[in-house]
């Protein structure tokens, strides 16, 4: 199966480089239909470029906190010298989205 999604310009960046394998979602209806080996098209939303990945791990999570005590900051998509922290999906996502659904990070691996 294939999905897409959009991404601002730096996140679509990040992918390309191969700094950032990690995904970060909501675990709502659309992503409990994801599987491993199923593809993403991430689109720039910024220049309408496109990068084809394929899922390779998909793990649940009751929210980011949880996330980003799993996960290694650069690999979410920080730099290394930047301070990671769960409130920076708050621009993204609502507390009450969150809890209702959960979260996802998707492993990716650029084609």
């Amino acid at each position: 199966m294939e999905y897409n999604m959009h991404v601002e310009d730096d996140v679509f960046k990040s992918i390309k480089d191969g700094r950032k394998t990690i995904e970060m979602r909501l675990f709502d209806e659309k992503r409990r239909e994801f599987k491993v080996g199923d593809f993403i098209i991430f689109k720039n939303r910024k220049t309408n470029d496109t990068l084809k990945c394929e899922i390779t791990n998909l793990f649940q999570y009751n929210n980011f906190e949880e996330l980003y005590k799993h996960h290694d900051k650069v690999s979410l998509g920080y730099n290394e010298d930047d301070v990671a922290s769960p409130a920076d999906m708050n621009i993204y996502y609502d507390l009450d989205k969150v809890n209702k659904y959960g979260v996802l990070a998707i492993e990716i691996r650029l084609i």
